[in-house]
């Protein structure tokens, strides 16, 4: 599956535009501020239906108007079928629809179209805190589990019930606390699935993710992912009972999934504090790419690829080692942003790869 033709309405910095791509790989060219980022995360929200750079849908309509609308043409592979997807948002209101037909959970669309975004922000998987390496590999994992996320999603809601109750039952307020058991006899299962899942994932994605490292970095450094969770120490239930007073204290619900962290080593030692740049910037594409294995892998199908200012992030020797997998189609459909066409064209005829620049 290929996105064949996109267009957009009061998105970002456009009014009204639309593009046809190329199944191979296109290339927006501009200068900074041109708006490439921004047809990138366009087409992340046919693909997750949210941005891929905010929390806030209202950051994404066009300044001075009312809505934005998102609509793409996905064609397959195989049969040449389409399938038309359009996001809208107005009023405070999404609707995604395929086909015409309106989606009644936005999570029954993760997942449909496969997409892997490597951008300059990836560096914050590295160096943010803990809830941005579970969101990275939550999303991850989403995109060919959906039960994996509807799971993530009443296990998050229940969480959120769980720390009202507490906060209410400090401030006084008369509450039930019978209500307290039976949040934690429906976290249990939601958690230890979660945990389970998330160990697996790890286990599967670790041998690629150093492959790649390799591949890559042309170094003889050795790099890991290490799992770390409250679950590893004690059962959920047993958790739970035990920071039971220390709930009521903070207001909080101090032991389960939502405390997990990924800690990233480079020779055995925190890449956060004894990575370089180049190392770091290594290990974030090396996640993206087994990631992006992973996925092609479980839905027997190559996510789109989207690739933000890669060449003035990467320096020429890991540029080259990825664009030779683009020319040997290793991957599906691929977006690239630069601010260069004259060098891009001559990566694109010296790595033999058929695609289309795009002069914004």
């Amino acid at each position: 599956m290929y996105l064949k033709h996109l267009q957009v309405s009061n998105f970002k910095n456009y009014e009204e535009n639309e593009f046809d791509f190329h199944e191979n790989v296109n290339c927006f060219v501009g200068k900074n501020g041109s708006g490439k980022t921004n047809l990138l995360d366009a087409i992340h929200y046919l693909s997750f239906c949210k941005s891929y750079f905010s929390s806030q849908d209202t950051y994404s309509i066009r300044f001075n108007c009312e809505f934005f609308a998102i609509h793409g043409i996905f064609e397959s592979f195989e049969n040449k079928t389409t399938t038309k997807i359009g996001c809208v948002f107005k009023n405070g209101r999404k609707i995604v629809k395929a086909n015409q037909k309106e989606y009644q959970k936005l999570s029954d669309h993760i997942g449909l179209f496969p997409l892997i975004m490597v951008s300059p922000y990836d560096n914050d998987i590295i160096n943010e805190g803990s809830d941005t390496r579970r969101k990275f590999f939550d999303i991850t994992i989403s995109q060919f589990d959906k039960e994996y996320l509807q799971q993530l999603i009443v296990y998050q809601k229940i969480i959120q019930q769980r720390n009202q109750l507490l906060k209410q039952y400090q401030l006084g307020n008369k509450v039930d606390l019978s209500l307290l058991q039976i949040y934690n006899n429906q976290l249990i299962p939601l958690g230890n699935y979660i945990f389970e899942k998330r160990k697996q994932f790890i286990s599967n994605i670790l041998s690629d993710f150093q492959r790649y490292y390799q591949t890559l970095s042309g170094d003889n450094e050795t790099v890991s992912i290490v799992y770390q969770s409250q679950l590893f120490e004690l059962d959920f239930e047993k958790g739970l009972q035990e920071n039971e007073t220390q709930d009521f204290r903070s207001t909080y619900t101090n032991f389960g999934i939502h405390k997990d962290d990924f800690l990233f080593l480079i020779n055995e030692k925190p890449l956060k504090q004894f990575g370089s740049q180049g190392q770091q910037k290594s290990f974030s594409l090396a996640l993206k790419l087994a990631q992006y294995d992973y996925i092609a892998t479980r839905k027997n199908m190559k996510p789109i690829l989207l690739l933000d200012d890669i060449f003035d992030k990467l320096d020429n020797f890991r540029i080259a080692q990825l664009l030779n997998m683009v020319g040997q189609h290793h991957f599906g459909q691929v977006f690239i942003t630069d601010t260069d066409e004259e060098r891009l064209r001559e990566i694109l005829e010296k790595h033999q790869i058929l695609g289309k620049v795009v002069q914004m």
